[in-house]
């Protein structure tokens, strides 16, 4: 393996011819003509064009690693060399990486998943030799028609391959994806050997040495030269890094609401979940703000729309979740503040960077919380392959004996489909599943859990999660920090943060932001969207339901006090529901979480009053739930017909689970007592008639819901209206 630091890189002598051919190429792409190579541009550029090399350039964002492999293209392709393929892993990465592409003059296309109208048209320009780069995702390596019909000819006829924000590659990565493993295998299928090897280059900003060490192991898989690597310092002369603690999700949000119109030109504001983003941009709205929420739940059409705002400037910042982060491009982005902290140095840094790219001074501020650790360690536990789920889908597949769709698998494991897919993935690229046409199979190849890696790599999470601890509690220069994680060897005190120069930011909040956080952390009432379609292929699973659910047999729409994930009653209701031995447990519902609960009443806009309150009973909480009916019925003045009666055993299955398997565990399991029907079938005229309020504790899959709302309104509600204290997710 072969290192150049491009603080002490000395040229060897490259041939003049390349590098003035090289150096013009550059100044077309840029529009300048006294564009000159940064140090190590030309470096990486001459080893893959006259060595034919495999290289890896880990350099800050904003470097020009772009630049590398549109230039690399364009003279690889001068020397007869078919289209470069970049493998990139998301469409803001593609639109921005096309555009520029255009712009420079090379003919760059992309097939992905929101330009699929378009693909006969690339695919027939590739065919005539019009396309010189091609950027698709690592998913699309695995897409069946692209593998099997496009992908051979490309490896055949490829000049270039990138590998775009390549730490996804490693299991140690702050982003690894499964399907960036597929990378090795296309890798090993390429000429590495001679004079007709291809080159290939991966390029990153976030790497540390072990991230380096695996990437480079990947990347001279069958190969006779070393990999060559450009390793150049990570810390940004413009960034001003700071940490503020604040008591609370409230304390947090009264600093941003008092402070963020003082935070240079336009920025980022990041959170941990789609919720605290989506709470955040609209209590900043309310202030007057122009902001807009930008998370997973963002249609991909809104994402473009909302991308190209930020660039513009005519919003002051997106409050985002980490779908907002490798491939986006602002040079003159001011600010990055994050409300917690995520569970990784390398990602912070990583999400940081995406400011001060093109201007001299940025600011970056962390204000962590108390909730962080929760929540890392919940998208730790996701992430990683279960031994048992994954031998039970092999199983299934196997018994199949031919391809199956992810439903008809749901209705065969008890995996929810986002994990199920995951899965799957995982086990594709370990070559145990396939996927084809109609689905995924199993291949013959055998296939043993690798305890032993998701081992380290959970030890190595953990171990992450401790260092950005010790980055938000440092003494030391912050800069530094980051830059000696990265295994930065140039790493050196910036003089600019707040442990080197002070505090830079404000630490008060007025009297008037505090009450605008506090009344919008107190916000309640969230949606809770009524069933109305039964999961397919439940027969499987002994219960005999298809299609619509009849309009005569479903509930109204409901409502939740708020969601377990929101900024303000989302932490009292995570602490009501956990599983802590230190927790409360069981008890009657508190005043303050009551009164909340009738607020929702109050603010709900029915069409109809309910005419009383039924309560499902509740084996982890019944205290709990049966005092928060007969509050709710004492203060509307409603009878209260007590609790629904559970059948045999009960429930089969606690939270989590996929949609078929919760179903089946809940199914024919509650019935509606005697006493309790006679009181729903009055008689018309007898001021009966009117929906049920259906009172649980949480809903999740909703299912429980749906199946006791089914029973009440078959012995003879007029209608039933859940709710609940919590909405999960």
């Amino acid at each position: 393996m072969e290192h150049l630091n491009t603080r002490d890189a000395v040229t060897p002598d490259p041939a003049p011819d390349l590098h003035e051919e090289a150096l013009q190429v550059l100044r077309r792409l840029v529009g300048r003509e006294d564009a000159v190579f940064h140090e190590g541009q030309f470096e990486a550029i001459e080893a893959l064009v006259s060595g034919r090399r495999r290289a890896l350039v880990v350099q800050r964002t904003g470097w020009g690693k772009s630049a590398v492999y549109f230039v690399a293209s364009l003279l690889l392709r001068a020397r007869g060399a078919g289209p470069t393929l970049i493998v990139s892993p998301l469409l803001a990465l593609m639109r921005d990486q096309v555009s520029a592409a255009a712009r420079a003059g090379v003919r760059a296309e992309s097939i992905n998943s929101a330009n699929a109208t378009d693909w006969d048209n690339v695919r027939q320009r590739l065919d005539e030799d019009t396309v010189d780069v091609l950027l698709v995702s690592p998913e699309r390596l695995n897409n069946p028609r692209f593998r099997d019909e496009q992908l051979p000819e490309l490896t055949r006829r490829m000049g270039l391959l990138v590998i775009d924000e390549a730490h996804c590659i490693s299991d140690w990565g702050h982003d690894f994806r499964p399907d960036y493993r597929r990378i090795r295998d296309l890798i090993a299928r390429l000429p590495g050997r001679g004079e007709a090897r291809v080159p290939v280059l991966a390029t990153t900003a976030t790497a540390n040495q072990r991230v380096v060490t695996d990437v480079v192991e990947q990347l001279g898989v069958d190969s006779d030269d070393d990999v060559f690597v450009l390793r150049g310092p990570l810390a940004r002369a413009s960034l001003r890094l700071g940490v503020l603690r604040m008591p609370s999700p409230a304390s947090r949000l009264a600093w941003l609401l008092n402070h963020l119109n003082e935070l240079p030109g336009s920025g980022i504001v990041y959170a941990l979940t789609v919720s605290a983003a989506e709470d955040t941009a609209q209590a900043l709205k309310d202030a007057g703000y122009a902001v807009a929420a930008y998370t997973g739940r963002t249609d991909p059409e809104q994402r473009a729309e909302l991308e190209q705002a930020l660039k513009d400037n005519q919003v002051k910042a997106l409050v985002a979740t980490s779908a907002l982060g490798m491939g986006f491009d602002k040079p003159d982005l001011g600010f990055v503040v994050h409300l917690g902290a995520p569970s990784s140095p390398v990602s912070y840094y990583q999400q940081v960077g995406r400011a001060g790219r093109g201007v001299d001074h940025a600011d970056v501020l962390l204000l962590p919380g108390t909730e962080d650790r929760e929540i890392w360690q919940y998208f730790a536990t996701t992430s990683m392959p279960d031994e048992h789920r994954a031998r039970a889908v092999l199983e299934e597949l196997e018994r199949a004996g031919g391809a199956l769709s992810v439903p008809a698998l749901e209705t065969r494991v008890d995996l929810r489909r986002t994990p199920l897919e995951l899965l799957l993935k995982v086990l594709a690229v370990d070559g145990a599943v396939e996927r084809v046409g109609g689905g995924w199979r199993r291949t013959d190849q055998p296939w043993s859990y690798d305890g032993e890696r998701y081992g380290r790599v959970a030890q190595a999470r953990v171990h992450e999660q401790n260092l950005m601890l010790d980055y938000e509690n440092t003494t030391g220069c912050r800069m530094e920090f980051l830059a000696r994680v990265l295994d930065d060897p140039q790493a050196a005190p910036c003089g600019r943060c707040d442990t080197c120069a002070g505090p830079w930011y404000p630490t008060g909040v007025g009297e008037q932001a505090r009450a605008a956080a506090d009344s919008s952390l107190r916000r309640v009432g969230v949606p809770v969207e009524p069933r109305t379609m039964w999961p397919s292929g439940m027969d499987r699973l002994g219960v005999q339901v298809k299609g619509r659910i009849p309009a005569e047999e479903q509930c109204g729409g409901g409502r939740a006090v708020a969601r377990l994930t929101d900024l303000g009653w989302g932490g009292r209701l995570r602490e009501l529901f956990s599983d802590r031995e230190d927790s409360a447990g069981d008890g009657p519902i508190d005043s303050d979480l009551l009164q909340a609960a009738v607020q929702v009443l109050a603010q709900w806009g029915w069409t109809e009053r309910p005419i009383a309150v039924v309560s499902v009973p509740s084996r982890r909480r019944p205290q709990l739930v049966r005092s928060f009916a007969e509050g709710i019925a004492q203060i509307g003045q409603l009878p209260y017909l007590g609790e629904l009666s559970v059948r045999g055993h009960g429930p089969l299955t606690g939270p989590g689970g996929n949609s078929a398997y919760r179903l089946a565990s809940v199914w024919d399991q509650f019935a509606v007592p005697e006493t309790m029907a006679e009181q729903l079938q009055s008689a018309p005229g007898s001021g009966r008639q009117g929906p049920v309020l259906l009172v649980d504790e949480m809903a999740d899959s909703r299912w429980t819901l749906t199946v006791t709302g089914r029973a009440l309104r078959q012995a003879g509600a007029d209608g039933v209206l859940p709710l609940v204290l919590a909405l999960a997710g």
